[in-house]
């Protein structure tokens, strides 16, 4: 499967594009009743490609004082533990829930941007050489706990994994999870007969299931080519910076307005669908990222260029702001006290002051 098209895919149901559906290898997405969309099995509607390992879902220990069994895999791997194992499935349902489609609410809305957001940046890092190593793996560091957060896990697994090279590896028992997911299906494939109570798939299904999932983790560990955002009409200047960091960082470098400018033309053009707006909301993110993670202070520029068209400004500020959390965790990161910059929270909206400015007064 090329997750390319995959993700095309996911973006075209995602933001009803109205545009041709191709099928994607084994899957193709089907809408449920509450219009959400899941990935099924092309040639069957009645399992998806994440419901497989939902009915797999070891038992939680931390409800057993003294847990008695033993993990699925424990005979290769003799340094795992219950414990372990329901971390690392929480680990394979993330990555496998970043092809769902959910319906948004108030509630979820930033989580789901978040997660998809740092899924896609995974792979820009790989290409982007403007950044030393140093700098790639700290932002490699800070997407994927924030595509953990968002997903949401709890805090134990959200600290339970780590980047070894491009490996991404389980912490405590120094677990490939490449070679973990990898045998994790094997293991099913070999003993479908035991688990045909809970495990309504052939073969070829779970090997279907299992290639999938490796292509999501290779992605992640920055081993894939990177994604592109598909080409929307009117949106081919957000579009190029957003599919080429490198683009980004030197554009900005050499003349920051060119940015400034393409986020101008962009609002001037004053026409707005759910694609459009999804690729504007990840510029702004971008920006924040690449740029404001170095130098928080580019910021004033930013409010600088906009401030006498002050509707735009208060529009940027807010959605940098709200739209997600990364800049919150980049100032805790760097002690950076927002009330300091008075040019910025001036423009604020009732919902930025209250994520930003609320705690300030106590």
């Amino acid at each position: 499967m090329e997750l390319q098209l995959l993700f095309n895919e996911y973006l075209q149901v995602k933001f009803n594009r109205r545009l041709q559906s191709v099928q994607t290898g084994f899957f193709e997405y089907g809408l449920l009743e509450d219009d959400s969309a899941e990935l099924f099995f092309a040639d069957r509607k009645d399992e998806s490609f994440t419901e497989w390992a939902y009915a797999l879902q070891p038992r939680d220990p931390n409800y057993t004082i003294n847990p008695d069994w033993k993990p699925v895999l424990s005979a290769h791997f003799k340094q795992l533990d219950v414990y372990d194992e329901l971390i690392l499935y929480y680990l394979l349902l993330t990555i496998n829930t970043t092809t769902s489609v959910i319906k948004l609410n108030p509630f979820n809305a930033m989580n789901d941007f978040m997660k998809n957001y740092c899924f896609f940046q995974f792979a820009q890092l790989t290409d982007a050489s403007r950044l030393n190593d140093e700098q790639r793996h700290q932002l490699s560091d800070f997407f994927f706990f924030f595509y953990l957060y968002a997903h949401p896990v709890n805090e134990e697994t959200l600290y339970s994994f780590a980047f070894n090279g491009k490996d991404l590896v389980h912490t405590k028992t120094g677990i490939n999870i490449e070679h973990y997911f990898s045998l994790y299906h094997d293991y099913y494939i070999e003993n479908l007969d035991k688990h045909r109570d809970k495990l309504f798939l052939a073969p070829h299904e779970i090997t279907a299931c299992k290639t999938l999932t490796m292509e999501l983790l290779r992605s992640i560990e920055g081993k894939s080519p990177k994604l592109a955002m598909p080409v929307e009409e009117g949106c081919e200047a957000v579009l190029q910076l957003i599919n080429d960091v490198d683009y980004l960082i030197h554009s900005y470098s050499e003349n920051k307005t060119t940015l400034f400018g393409i986020m101008r033309d962009f609002l001037s053009d004053n026409r707005s669908t759910p694609y459009r707006d999804h690729c504007f909301s990840t510029l702004l993110q971008n920006y924040v990222c690449y740029i404001l993670y170095f130098t928080f202070d580019e910021i004033n520029d930013l409010v600088d260029y906009f401030k006498g068209t002050p509707q735009w400004c208060e529009l940027i500020i807010n959605k940098i702001f709200t739209d997600a959390i990364f800049i919150r965790k980049i100032m805790k990161q760097n002690q950076i006290d927002i009330t300091e910059y008075k040019q910025v929270i001036e423009f604020f909206d009732t919902d930025a002051r209250e994520i930003y400015l609320s705690s300030k007064r106590k």
